[in-house]
């Protein structure tokens, strides 16, 4: 009898230690769940609007480097834009360095 008590206990003993690593790993969980949600998830959106917004950049349209550089865009390259920021100043920026791209219409500096 004490075999069968010794048997099962350890049976129990084994399978406590699953629930107890279960019950150490769901926090875990939960809480990349809610960065996922509340941080990773937001960021990713609004990048993936930066990147159509900065690719549909076109001629006439207002933009703002990353620099801080206000003008308008002349012309339009794969990679590359030409932007006028004063009268007959013209400057080529790489797409990729734009902070925003405005509607078309905005003033740009020194207008």
């Amino acid at each position: 009898m004490t075999s069968f008590l010794a048997l099962s206990s350890a049976a129990s003993a084994s399978s406590g230690g699953a629930g107890a690593f279960l019950v150490q790993i769901v926090p875990l969980l939960l809480i990349f769940v809610v960065f996922y949600l509340l941080l990773i998830r937001p960021q990713q959106k609004r990048m993936k609007e930066h990147a159509a917004k900065i690719g549909a950049a076109k001629r006439g349209d207002t933009v703002v480097t990353g620099g801080g550089l206000i003008g308008k865009v002349t012309k339009v390259s794969d990679d590359e834009l030409e932007i006028e920021i004063a009268q007959g100043v013209k400057v080529r920026a790489v797409k990729s360095t734009l902070a925003d791209v405005r509607q078309p219409g905005g003033t740009p500096a020194n207008d």
